[in-house]
């Protein structure tokens, strides 16, 4: 993510606390988080399915260190050991390596990011094991899209739970429902969200 989109992003979350005040309550400065681009994005994101955001950021860090640039042909010469050394599930590592070859066999990960987000979505669910969840986490945190809220996460729906002082955990469809009230600065929203869901919890 650029300088330019951090800023809008920043901007957004002044706007939404100005226009939806209980953003506002959310503790500052807030960090924008930032994830690679491209294939190496993708499989940060992969790793980074049902578990802790400092389990994949560890498990990338890994697998940073035995590949250097993560490139989809490094990572299909790794063997089977290896991968799982890294972190990587053997579900997990066959999703990793469907993607490289996809990558490979011409699957454009830097138009898919800069299309629409409808569009964008489709194009990256279409593949094995990119779901919902982490299609909208590629465009929110490697793209830069602006108004994207992958409102299926449960840190994001306890978080919301916590914020707007509601009695249960809203269902993704209905955080959908509430989110759409914020667009099309529903990005920023995740982040507020998701930072003061981290904050009560002592984590970054």
């Amino acid at each position: 993510m650029t300088d330019t989109r951090a800023a809008r992003i920043r901007g957004d979350m002044a706007g939404l606390a100005r226009d939806h005040p209980v953003f506002g309550t959310v503790p500052r400065p807030v960090p924008v988080e930032v994830l690679d681009t491209g294939f190496a994005g993708m499989v940060h994101l992969i790793l980074g399915q049902q578990v802790s955001i400092e389990a994949a950021d560890a498990m990338y860090r890994r697998l940073r260190e035995t590949l250097g640039d993560v490139e989809p042909e490094a990572l299909l010469r790794l063997d089977d050991a290896t991968i799982r050394s890294c972190g990587f599930t053997r579900m997990k590592a066959g999703y990793a390596r469907d993607l490289a070859e996809a990558v490979i066999g011409g699957l454009d990960l830097a138009a898919v990011a800069s299309a629409p987000a409808g569009e964008a979505l489709g194009s990256l669910m279409a593949l094995r094991g990119i779901g919902r969840w982490t299609a909208e986490c590629f465009l929110l945190f490697c793209a830069g899209h602006r108004d994207v809220f992958p409102a299926g996460d449960l840190a994001l729906r306890r978080g919301w739970q916590e914020l707007a002082a509601v009695a249960e955990t809203p269902s993704e469809g209905d955080l959908r429902s509430t989110a759409a009230a914020w667009a099309p600065r529903r990005s920023a929203a995740a982040h507020l969200i998701w930072h003061a869901y981290l904050r009560r919890r002592g984590r970054r």
